[in-house]
């Protein structure tokens, strides 16, 4: 039987969620960061019942803190319980993240506007530990839960990749990181960054320019050769950092070029990235052609996966329970293609069938930043109705 939605509403409180919400983002927890937030968090969960630990990914993150795991357990017959489902959010929040203050106005949550707010992602831990709250003050029925609040999301899935999945048993469940409330992502694509540094010759720019080599020209030459933006519907390139020279007297001899691919097809992403890679090497191997030093110019390279590809079958019992959920709650739910990475990427590859849901952020890392409480209460409605059925499939 599915909770009437009078029902869920009751059993959820909105000010508590509010409140909860307000906490959060008001600790700072930039990623490296997240210490402070994530004891917070653990102390809320051991004074629901959790059983918690964690992880070891702060020593190879550098963050002052490793990933928290927490685990509930069901509370149906022995013969009658589910499989454990997994949830998980991000502790840590980009820049500027510091000083956060949170205000409510009309229903809607904003920063001061000198600062983001932190919706991504506080605004699904607060969905979480208040589901988890109206699932024990109401005693409904749930399997197992193993819940993960990972570290340095923002900058590279990097707790998600350091992970001690062997306190993992969960095979699927979900990741709250998204804006939309009535979409499940389940596909999202795989992505390459590229670093090159091109190694010219300096020299002095006015008084013999020729004895030099111009690594910034030659990146500047690679660079026209591609192709960048939207390759196409399932394809990107993007080149977003240059760094090089000292003086504009001064013939650079190095230049650092940062970039990244994507595709939601892998034989594509090996493409573009060859492409790139192609396009570097061809002009710096031209270049050297007419070189009087034949080490010079050349190029390092370097090219690592920064996640894997995410495709969740439509008949997968991830999106089935979702989509059951929210039409228990008389709303339909739509699955979604993204252009962007979450842990349920990192996830996905370990075997861990994850789709995403939203929680209502908006203008994420920006100062401009905000979140509907309402929409805060519909997730943690969707959540409580997605766990009942959950434990009863």
């Amino acid at each position: 039987m599915k909770l009437e939605i009078r029902t869920l509403e009751k059993m959820i409180n909105k000010d508590r969620l509010a409140q909860t919400f307000k906490f959060l983002v008001e600790i700072d927890s930039v990623s490296k960061e997240e210490g402070a937030v994530c004891s917070e968090i653990r102390k809320t969960l051991v004074s629901m019942g959790a059983e918690t630990v964690i992880d070891g990914a702060g020593d190879k993150t550098g963050s002052d803190t490793g990933n928290l795991i927490a685990r509930f357990a069901g509370n149906r017959p022995a013969e009658k319980q589910a499989p454990p489902l997994l949830l998980n959010a991000h502790m840590d929040t980009v820049e500027p993240g510091r000083g956060v203050t949170a205000i409510l106005k009309d229903g809607n949550f904003t920063s001061s506007g000198s600062t983001i707010l932190g919706a991504d992602d506080k605004s699904a831990i607060a969905v979480i530990l208040e589901t988890i709250r109206a699932l024990k003050e109401n005693d409904i029925r749930h399997g197992p839960l193993e819940i993960v609040f990972t570290v340095c999301e923002e900058i590279g899935l990097l707790g998600a990749k350091h992970l001690d999945y062997s306190l993992i048993n969960a095979k699927y469940g979900y990741t709250l990181d998204t804006f939309d409330i009535e979409g499940i992502v389940t596909r999202a694509p795989a992505a390459n960054r590229i670093e090159f540094k091109i190694h010219g010759k300096d020299a002095h720019a006015g008084a013999e320019p020729e004895k030099g080599i111009n690594a910034i020209v030659l990146a500047g030459k690679a660079i026209a050769g591609l192709d960048t933006g939207r390759i196409d519907h399932e394809t990107t390139c993007n080149i977003g950092i240059i760094e090089g020279g000292i003086a504009t007297n001064i013939v650079p001899n190095l230049v650092t070029v940062k970039g990244e691919a994507r595709s939601h097809d892998k034989e594509k992403l090996s493409n573009i990235t060859n492409k790139i890679v192609s396009s570097f090497n061809e002009v710096v191997e031209n270049s050297r052609k007419y070189s009087p030093d034949n080490r010079l110019p050349y190029v390092d390279i370097n090219i690592e996966s920064e996640f894997p590809l995410t495709n969740v079958p439509d008949n997968h019992p991830v999106v089935a329970i979702a989509c059951k959920a929210l039409a228990n709650l008389g709303m339909e739910m739509k699955t979604k293609t993204t252009g962007g990475g979450s842990d349920a990427n990192i996830f996905f590859e370990k075997g861990i069938i994850t789709g995403v849901l939203g929680t209502g952020m908006r203008n994420v890392h920006t100062v401009r930043e905000s979140i509907q409480l309402d929409d805060m209460v519909k997730t943690t409605r969707l959540l409580l109705e997605i766990i009942k059925l959950h434990s009863e499939d």
